[in-house]
């Protein structure tokens, strides 16, 4: 892509709204902009980051042998009625009558629509064990959106639901989750710690977090030193390491994702049952195993970033490389920006070209801001001495290659 062609609206000041680094970096780097409090639109960098996200919770999810469905946002009252949910969620949930009377809802998560859905169609043990999951936009009226996209009221998050005929199958499936969760934050460039939780208004006796260590995390963990356990505090204040006495390390986190272990408490409610081998009527054993997907751009950000931007992870980044042109004036230079960029591209590496006629010291400033994991630069040494300048963001060092050896250096070094 080139940049003239694109719409990245970088700013050199950080807007007054902005509450925390990621939330920073993300309106300063063009990722997001507000429509209004809690309601954001993703700009094309951020759209390209976001998929990337949403590419490697696909592949993981689907390695675990889960279908990827996708379920209505609009949900009816009555569904969540049933359950008793409509009570425990509160003021949260976004509720309003249709032309027609009915009396509905925008969905803030999804167990009672994938309930009655798979109610409708196992019957027999011989349909199960199942897994689906779906990556959609949720709704919930937060009482004050902060953070930018960590506390929205309209976010995107993948959830996933495995039925099975029983606990030993539904622990097989939770610990496939488990692992392929370890996977996915992994693969995003973040470190995590994982807590056993209160399963709270999800329902069901376990339940893990895996949470983000970062300054402005609104969660906090408490973890032993020394032991290494961690668990989600219940009060702040608390000092009982129970295993080895030691004083506990209050962390502040932000919340990536949670998964539980229902059991029957949605099918037993839905009448989601199905006849085991012996003929017997049981409800389905159910496990639900959520990601706060547009969440994760801002804690990727929270934890890759220095003093100039964004360092963003190889996996997720909007581009692989960006190409710097020095001097959009000299045709020498524009025409070997454009054979590195061709090149690349046909190779299939994602190459951003900043084509802008601006100062040298202006392109460095938005590239480092951007935190493309590579730069290649084309500038006087290129005309001197036929060489190329390739940086690699995260170290803020360059190397020297000719142009012959551009694809062979640029793959090095994003590499590793």
């Amino acid at each position: 892509m080139l940049w003239s062609r694109d719409f990245v609206p970088t700013l050199k000041e950080t807007p007054q709204e902005a509450e925390c680094v990621s939330h920073k970096l993300m309106l300063r780097a063009g990722l997001v902009r507000m429509l209004m409090s809690g309601a954001y639109s993703y700009l094309p960098m951020g759209l390209r980051v976001l998929d990337n996200i949403q590419r490697i919770i696909r592949q993981e999810m689907n390695a675990c042998g889960a279908s990827e469905l996708l379920l209505p946002a609009l949900q009816p009252l009555e569904l969540w009625q049933k359950t008793g949910r409509d009570q425990d969620i509160g003021e949260v949930m976004f509720r309003f009558n249709d032309r027609r009377g009915r009396k509905l809802c925008l969905g803030p998560t999804h167990e009672e629509v994938i309930t009655d859905l798979v109610k409708n169609h196992i019957s027999s043990y011989k349909q199960l064990p199942l897994v689906l999951y779906q990556i959609q936009t949720k709704f919930r009226d937060e009482v004050r959106p902060r953070f930018g996209l960590v506390r929205a009221c309209e976010f995107i998050m993948k959830d996933a639901y495995s039925f099975d005929v029983d606990e030993a199958g539904l622990d097989k499936n939770y610990q496939a989750m488990y692992e392929a969760y370890q996977r996915i934050f992994k693969r995003c460039g973040l470190n995590i710690l994982i807590t056993e939780a209160d399963s709270g208004i999800m329902g069901g006796k376990v339940s893990h977090e895996f949470m983000v260590p970062a300054e402005n995390g609104e969660d906090i963990v408490l973890r032993c030193p020394k032991c290494k356990k961690a668990h989600t505090a219940k009060d702040p204040n608390e000092r009982i390491c129970a295993s080895c006495q030691a004083t506990l390390e209050k962390i502040n986190c932000i919340e990536v994702g949670h998964i539980f272990k229902l059991g029957t408490k949605y099918t037993a409610s839905l009448n989601g049952n199905f006849l085991d081998a012996k003929g017997k009527l049981s409800p389905i054993m159910m496990g639900c195993y959520g990601i706060g997907v547009s969440r994760l751009i801002s804690a990727i950000i929270e934890q890759n970033n220095d003093k100039d931007g964004i360092v963003w992870p190889r996996e997720v980044a909007p581009y692989q490389v960006i190409i710097l042109p020095l001097d959009v004036g000299d045709g020498r230079i524009m025409s070997e920006a454009f054979v590195a960029y061709q090149e690349l591209q046909e190779k299939g590496i994602d190459v951003l070209l900043d084509d802008r006629d601006e100062r040298a010291g202006f392109k460095f400033k938005d590239a480092d801001l951007l935190g493309i994991p590579v730069q290649i630069i084309v500038g006087r040494e290129f005309l001197e001495q036929g060489s190329l300048d390739l940086k690699l963001r995260r170290e803020a060092k360059r190397v020297k290659c000719p142009s012959s050896q551009i694809y062979n250096e640029t793959m090095r070094l994003l590499n590793g």
